[in-house]
């Protein structure tokens, strides 16, 4: 399970919150590990040309109360993708565009159960009707309502605030963000894989790497690499001659490139993200101290990266470092992992800012806690010269912080 529901409990019992709607793909995903490709990409106007894009009639929702079962509104459908849930209470909308004129087929147990769900009778026309069917059968009409109000569709606010007029409808999109700070076992599992699938496909495309190559070969190997081991790409970027960071694989390499690289990849749901260096020749002895003052800022956050301690913390003791070597040109920070490639916490300098929404209200420089996945990242570019480049992820663990995944910076990568 992808969700921590005692963490999330503990904040809704602090926040006075009766039942949290997750209503974005990414936290319906995190709520109830239902996944659906489509979600993320899909809009209104798709099907029914003029629509707005955030039409009501595309929405889903995953429901969970402090009291009770929690529940699952998806469309008709793609409900097949729930089957296999944690999450058993299952409604949809609509008509569920079957051909009944036909003996039923054999179907195993939980797949009757989908067969089951799509031929319950129901009077919803949209998600937002079952969601407001779910509410109203829990008894939360007048209750204490945390929705995710930035995956929601002004139509669809407009409808829950229609339908429930007695209930208290609050904001508790940033509540959401913090529970997510701290990861289950089953997530950091998928971290770890998604991690150790990047690393080793990243490794093995970098030593394809040679001068008068198309760096478009380096990443088309990264990208059959990690298919083969079941994940979805993500990114892989590079540095141009020290200039900035590029994402179209164009570029042809030369026997003169310094490089920083970063990639990852998506496992189940779970991202990875990790950087290194890519040369093609000896770094000079300037350019090797650089990345080893890189590697040591790295290494100073990491120390730092203790529970309790706050996020500023680390990066502040990654500048100190960079300034010991008379770095300023950097930005030198990190963030967390998890069903998005940045999490919170967010390892920056204090901002004096505040996340919050109804739910909650706490300063940004968030205090770490065990469970947390971290990546700590450093980069130097040079213009005609090249860019530096490390980045690496860490679990907090009672005693500090440890590794993700073995993943060596200590040198460049310099293919053979």
């Amino acid at each position: 399970m992808l969700f921590n529901k005692t963490r999330a409990q503990e904040y809704m019992h602090r926040s006075g919150v009766d039942v949290l709607v997750a209503t974005s793909p990414v936290n319906i995903t995190y709520f109830s590990d239902y996944r659906c490709w489509i979600d993320p990409l899909f809009k209104a106007y798709m099907m029914a040309p003029g629509a707005p894009s955030d039409s009501e009639s595309t929405a889903a929702y995953a429901i969970f109360p402090l009291e009770g079962e929690p529940a699952l509104v998806v469309s008709p459908t793609f409900a097949v993708n729930a089957t296999d849930l944690w999450v058993r209470d299952v409604h949809i909308f609509g008509d569920h565009g079957l051909d009944d004129s036909l003996p039923l087929g054999n179907l195993s147990d939980a797949e009757q159960r989908i067969y089951d769900v799509l031929h319950r009778p129901q009077q919803n026309a949209t998600p937002t009707d079952a969601l407001l069917s779910v509410l109203k059968e829990r008894g939360l009409t007048d209750a204490q309502i945390g929705i995710e109000m930035e995956g929601l569709s002004p139509r669809a606010k407009t409808a829950i605030e229609a339908g429930l007029p007695k209930a208290q409808i609050r904001d508790c999109s940033n509540l959401i963000r913090l529970v997510r700070m701290v990861k289950t076992q089953d997530e950091l599992s998928r971290l770890i894989c998604s991690a150790e699938i990047s690393e080793a496909a990243a490794m093995e495309a970098l030593a394809l790497a040679r001068p008068g190559q198309p760096i478009a070969d380096v990443v088309q190997h990264y990208r059959q690499q990690i298919a083969k081991d079941g994940a979805d790409f993500d990114h892989f970027a590079f540095g141009v001659r020290g200039l900035g960071l590029a994402t179209e694989p164009n570029y042809i390499l030369t026997d003169n490139d310094i490089l920083y690289v970063d990639f990852g990849c998506i496992y189940e749901g779970a991202f990875s993200d990790s950087g290194t260096t890519l040369t093609m020749r000896e770094p000079s002895a300037v350019l090797i101290e650089r990345h080893r003052a890189l590697r040591e800022c790295v290494g100073a956050g990491v120390e730092e990266m203790t529970p309790g301690a706050k996020a500023s913390a680390a990066q502040a003791a990654m500048w100190k470092t960079l300034h010991t070597y008379g770095i300023t040109a950097s930005s030198p920070h990190g963030h967390g992992l998890g069903l998005e490639v940045r999490d919170y916490p967010i390892i920056v300098a204090n901002n004096a800012l505040r996340i919050h929404d109804d739910c909650v209200d706490v300063p940004s420089d968030l205090p770490l806690e065990v469970n947390m996945v971290l990546n700590l990242e450093a980069m130097i570019s040079m213009p005609g010269v090249g860019s530096l480049h490390i980045e690496q992820s860490f679990l907090v663990t009672p005693s500090g912080s440890r590794p993700l995944i073995p993943q060596d910076r200590t040198r460049p990568v310099q293919p053979n």
